[in-house]
């Protein structure tokens, strides 16, 4: 697992890709923070590294990363067990709320580069 918190690149994505089924890679960001861990097989795995650093769960989001995708709708899939929260109003594996989404758009793209 690696703690993205300036920058990584799309390349350094792709390797990472290599090792998942679909070329993906599971990630999880703190959107107070604007940080993100990437490179695990589970999002709960991610989700807790953030907790245990501070991180409060409210602001834990998973998504899938497709490196190769990279320019298009398809980069970020908003698709994670983690984002089951119905007391929180999110009812599915995806990020329901729009504001949510834009706002984990804004920071993975800030983050990633190429």
């Amino acid at each position: 697992m690696q703690v993205v918190k300036e920058k990584i690149s799309v390349e350094e994505l792709k390797k990472m890709s290599e090792k998942m089924f679909s070329n993906l890679v599971k990630a999880v960001v703190d959107i107070d923070q604007e940080i993100m861990v990437v490179d695990a097989p589970m999002h709960a795995d991610q989700e807790y590294l953030l907790l245990e650093s501070g991180s409060k769960q409210e602001h834990l989001w998973g998504f899938n990363i497709y490196p190769d995708q990279m320019g298009t709708s398809g980069f970020i899939v908003f698709d994670s067990m983690i984002n089951l929260r119905p007391s929180w109003g999110n009812r599915s594996r995806g990020v329901d709320d729009p504001q949510i989404q834009e706002k984990i758009r804004k920071i993975v793209n800030k983050l990633v580069v190429k």
